[in-house]
């Protein structure tokens, strides 16, 4: 209740009075929903699932064993201790580290530890060898700087005065000192691993190696130019597919002469069909906007014709309504909402509607990666039955609710939004989810705690540039820091007109530049 109204000023009748208080009642809840929903947001975890958090406490608890759950005893092998003996306790699971293996490319530094001499200290007869015992250990050693000469000697013919002398190679920044593979490391180094330029200053400063900011910052702005090419060809390629998938994330950019910032845009775009079996490159392209306007994606998009998968941004709607572009919506959005209800209080009408929508998880992941034609099918015969019934208790569920409450507003989202959220049942290409761009969109949010914001608009161009072909190469499993230095190598003297041909999947690197993926 306002602290500026009196008791003269409520209503004397006993039912308006009921009304007042039930309407500050929902009021209230609402609001400790949204602080719930909002510390959640600042400060619990992004991930809804426990697997990331139990494997952790797996790898805490090391050698040592762990209780069973209830009901598990049966299951529990027998444990063999130190002494030999087997011991069946139905409360004691032992925990099994997995064989160490190293990657075969990285170089191996022998160290013979072999007896003094090759007779029996017993008997002095002459020992054979009956095997040996190989262990290995992770060394490491801080990545170092080195200083490339390029020495062109100058022939002079002593009857014609003709001088010879091959040219300077090029540079990938002109009269530049920084190789290809310095670039590569500051760019990776800020962009890959999200260690701000004056982190990495002092790195260098350690091995005695002074490059200031303001030097690495210009380096930056000159890699981004030369990479600009690459990256709206990487746009055209996404731009290509059948099915974009989009979000977008605000981005802190300084106001000069304010001494604050403001917020910026970048939005991001992946083309990525895996999961529907299809053999295209995957592939993510990155756009930098001074605002959120509708304007932004219409501009982006211009041209493309396919199906957009998206959150509920209402600046998508002219998009849909140009007739070129069908949307797809996104159920795990719709999923969240009930989520964050149920973190706010119990609640067995939202258990039900996470329930309902797991069963329809659980199909996509028996489906994922097989054909399009053979996901519609399944989905067509299993997944529209499911979604039939959801939509019937979702209706039959909502007219019970107050409407301002926050399980009304959950419900109300995923209906008025029916449609898209189940087009994926008529086109095998179509995901469940949006978390393709969400996961896309991750890397942005880890760079943003780190180094805060960013300088200025053309700052956030260059990082879109950057962020694409870090990203893209990411996806074709490739080592981002090799993929730059080789396409920095080369870039300067290659044809514009052939700019396809330094794509993350179309470059020829070696074997051990490719990411490699845990077992």
């Amino acid at each position: 209740m306002d602290a500026s109204e009196t008791s003269d000023e409520l209503p004397d009748e006993i039912t308006a009075l009921k009304r007042l208080v039930a309407s500050r009642d929902e009021m209230i809840a609402r609001l400790i929903a949204e602080i719930a929903r909002l510390k959640r947001w600042q400060y619990g975890r992004s991930s809804e699932r426990m697997s990331e958090l139990s494997t952790q406490l797996l790898l805490a608890l090391g050698d040592h064993p762990v209780l069973a759950p209830a009901g598990e005893a049966a299951a529990v092998p027998a444990i063999e201790l130190s002494d030999g003996v087997a011991v069946n306790d139905p409360k004691v699971l032992p925990l099994r580290r997995k064989a160490r293996v190293f990657p075969a490319h990285l170089p191996r530094e022998t160290f013979l530890h072999a007896p003094p001499s090759c007779d029996c200290p017993a008997c002095g007869t002459a020992m054979r060898k009956l095997g040996e015992d190989v262990s290995e250990m992770l060394d490491f050693e801080p990545g170092y700087f080195k200083v490339l000469r390029h020495v062109r000697p100058k022939l002079a013919c002593g009857h014609c005065a003709t001088v010879v002398q091959e040219p300077a190679p090029s540079r990938p920044i002109a009269r530049g000192m920084a190789a290809p593979g310095l670039l590569a490391q500051v760019i990776v180094a800020k962009y890959a691993d999200h260690c701000p330029l004056y982190r990495q200053a002092g790195i260098y400063r350690r091995s005695g190696v002074e490059l200031d900011r303001a030097t690495l910052a210009a380096w930056v702005g000159e890699v981004a130019h030369l990479l600009l090419p690459l990256a709206e060809a990487i746009g055209r390629y996404v731009r290509q597919g059948e099915k974009i998938h989009t979000d977008d994330t605000p981005v802190p950019v300084l106001e000069p002469g304010r001494g604050k910032t403001r917020t910026a845009r970048l939005w991001t775009y992946v083309r990525d069909d895996r999961p529907a079996a299809s053999t295209d490159p995957p592939a993510v392209w990155y756009r930098y906007s001074e605002d959120r306007k509708a304007e932004r994606p219409r501009l982006h998009l211009l041209g493309y014709a396919g199906i957009l998968q998206a959150d509920g941004y209402a600046g998508y709607e002219a998009l849909y309504d140009s007739g070129q572009i069908r949307e797809a919506a996104c159920w795990a959005h719709a999923r969240r909402k009930f989520y964050d209800v149920l973190q706010t209080a119990p609640s067995p009408i939202a258990t039900e509607a996470l329930r309902r929508i797991g069963e329809l998880y659980a199909i996509e992941a028996e489906i994922r990666g097989t054909p399009p034609i053979e996901r519609r099918a399944v989905r067509q015969q299993r997944s529209q039955a499911l979604l039939a019934a959801l939509n019937t208790w979702l209706q039959a569920t909502l007219i019970q609710l107050s409407a301002k409450s926050a399980l009304a507003k959950a419900i109300q989202y995923s209906l008025t939004r029916w449609t898209a959220l189940t087009r994926f049942t008529d086109d095998g290409l179509i995901e469940i989810d949006n978390n393709t761009a969400e996961r896309a969109i991750r890397p942005l949010v880890m760079g943003r705690k780190n180094y805060l914001f960013q300088g200025s608009d053309q700052g956030g161009n260059n990082a879109a540039v950057i962020y694409t072909l870090i990203g893209t190469a990411r996806l074709n499993d490739v080592e981002p820091y090799a993929y730059l230095r080789a396409v920095l190598t080369r870039i300067a003297d290659h044809p514009i007109n052939q700019i396809d041909a330094l794509l993350p999947w179309h470059l020829d690197l070696v074997p051990s530049d490719r990411l490699r993926q845990a077992a």
